[in-house]
């Protein structure tokens, strides 16, 4: 009599934990149900908030990026007409000897420039980096430069290398110097336009490396200093691994800034002489709207783009491989 209960009572609590289990499956069931339906809710709501720059994005970008490609295969103008010629532009391309030579400016003065704008904003930023009421006055008059117009730059400097009354033509004469026209000379004009663009775009290599140089741990420099270092070991140990990251920065932008030279080469030279000066964008500004041959500048406007990426991701790959080592 006795087993027969206790075997009845086991049974009876047995039925019923399975059913509180029961109970509670269905009750978790039915709260992983909103909890997914409120992720999706979620992922939607999300996506409704990057909505707008992805529009902008395809819009300003993406659609103009492969409309301009398809344009590139045609033969088209400004007043609507087009017809489909396929890779004959960029055939035309490859013949053009004003083009080539464009391409050889372009690279030219990338040359010219960029490591100048990195190694002379560096030294400028290391020379600059004191809290002191004169190194705050520098950083603001090397960094006025770039705040001015093309416009403006371009004449002062064509006042700096004026041949007659110039200032440079000026300080020749003081040493019985012959003066020399820069801006008419096939061998000086583009570094003419490199040196006035040097000293246009100086401040923002500059603020970047100061940037940098303020994010350098003071321990590190301290450590150096109980290790008795120099100072140019310091900078060659410490400062210069510290600031790798900012300076292939540096270069990228420059790169890219310099592809893209125009206003100066156009203001000063006008390309010239015999097309000594003419880079690449002025090439493309032309022949797209003094020829009208929209479909073969677009085509040129496409090897800009590549020859930009190209270099930007060569250095991107350089640095990044200098890290890893």
């Amino acid at each position: 009599m006795t087993k027969t209960v206790v075997i009845t009572l086991c049974r009876t609590r047995e039925s019923d934990v399975s059913a509180a289990a029961g109970q509670l499956g269905n009750l978790g069931q039915e709260r992983v149900q909103p909890a997914r339906a409120g992720s999706q809710h979620s992922r939607w709501s999300h996506l409704l908030y990057v909505a707008p720059f992805l529009f902008l994005y395809v819009t300003l970008l993406v659609y103009p990026l492969f409309a301009g490609f398809w344009l590139s295969l045609h033969k088209a103008d400004f007043f609507g007409g087009s017809r489909f010629v396929g890779f004959e532009n960029f055939v035309r391309l490859s013949n053009d000897k004003v083009f080539v030579g464009a391409v050889g400016n372009t690279f030219y003065f990338i040359l010219l420039t960029v490591p100048a704008l990195a190694l002379i904003g560096l030294g400028l930023a290391l020379a600059l980096n004191r809290q002191t009421r004169t190194a705050a006055f520098l950083r603001g008059v090397f960094f006025s430069s770039s705040v001015l117009s093309v416009t403006i730059v371009t004449l002062l400097w064509r006042v700096v290398f004026a041949p007659d009354g110039g200032f440079l033509s000026n300080v020749l004469q003081a040493f019985d110097r012959t003066p020399v026209a820069f801006l008419s000379d096939a061998k000086l004009a583009l570094p003419a336009i490199a040196i006035t663009t040097i000293w246009w775009c100086i401040g923002l290599p500059m603020m970047l490396f100061l940037a940098a140089l303020q994010q350098v741990p003071r321990e590190l420099y301290e450590a150096a200093a109980l290790d008795h270092a120099g100072r140019w070991k310091t900078l060659w140990h410490v400062t210069l691994p510290s600031i790798r990251r900012t300076f292939a920065l540096v270069v990228i932008i420059e790169v890219v800034l310099q592809f893209q030279l125009f206003g100066q080469a156009y203001l000063m030279t006008q390309g010239g002489p015999n097309n000594a000066s003419r880079p690449l964008v002025l090439f493309i500004f032309e022949v797209g709207f003094n020829r009208w041959d929209v479909g073969y500048a677009i085509a040129a406007g496409q090897v800009l783009f590549g020859l930009i990426a190209i270099a930007a991701f060569a250095q991107y790959l350089v640095a990044r491989r200098k890290e890893a080592f």
